[in-house]
């Protein structure tokens, strides 16, 4: 797993909700996103789309997840009611790399929380979320990224 740590700039996101069970629901709500994002020239080999899970599903009942999948935007891009937007504070935040398989991204999970903890850093309160950058996109990687406090 490829790890390393960040300052994130604040985003301006454009975004689609799916709310229910974390799954198949979350590739409709991006495909959803990207078609949108498509028919307005904005998803570009440098665009950068997020997949953020607003809740835990160990603490969440499956039909009550949010999962929102966003691009960002410019500050100047002007958002109709077609679709949801929002600002994704910045921060220090550790990425890591993985294959975006529901098996590695398992695996990513089972390591991250351990990795953190002997690199002397806390989970800070922004959410988590998968982001996907350039070729990403297309070559089924992607990066999860945890806001951190060092501890």
């Amino acid at each position: 797993m490829n790890i390393k740590v960040e300052s994130l700039p604040a985003f301006r996101i454009a975004f689609v909700r799916q709310v229910g069970p974390y799954g198949p629901g979350n590739i409709q709500a991006m495909d959803k996103l990207k078609k949108w994002a498509r028919e307005r020239n904005l998803l570009t080999e440098s665009s950068i789309l997020l997949g953020i899970p607003q809740d835990n599903p160990e603490t969440t009942l499956p039909e009550n997840c949010r999962y929102d999948a966003c691009i960002v935007i410019s500050n100047d891009y002007q958002i109709n009611n077609s679709i949801c937007e929002n600002e994704l504070s910045g921060g220090k935040y550790v990425t890591f790399k993985v294959k975006h398989t529901a098996e590695d991204i398992q695996r990513a999970w089972t390591e991250i929380i351990p990795a953190l903890q002997n690199n002397g850093y806390q989970i800070d309160n922004n959410p988590i979320f998968e982001r996907y950058i350039g070729d990403m996109i297309h070559n089924d990687f992607c990066e999860i990224c945890v806001p951190v406090t060092v501890v």
